[in-house]
């Protein structure tokens, strides 16, 4: 996939996160390159998944 932005005047003036997943990206500003990769060095049969530990957030 090849994904093109043209970049102009940005002005943030609050950001509030409300959760974060286990692969996340968050940015304000420029990149040149971003990448991600995932691998598994075990058998799928062998993964198990669970319920993960929710973040809190701050009141």
């Amino acid at each position: 996939m090849e994904l093109n932005v043209v970049n102009r005047e940005i002005q943030v003036g609050h950001v509030q996160i409300i959760g974060v997943s286990s692969a996340s990206v968050f940015l304000i500003g420029d990149a040149n390159t971003i990448q991600q990769a995932a691998t598994f060095d075990t058998p799928a049969e062998s993964l198990i998944f669970s319920p993960s530990v929710p973040f809190v957030p701050r009141g």
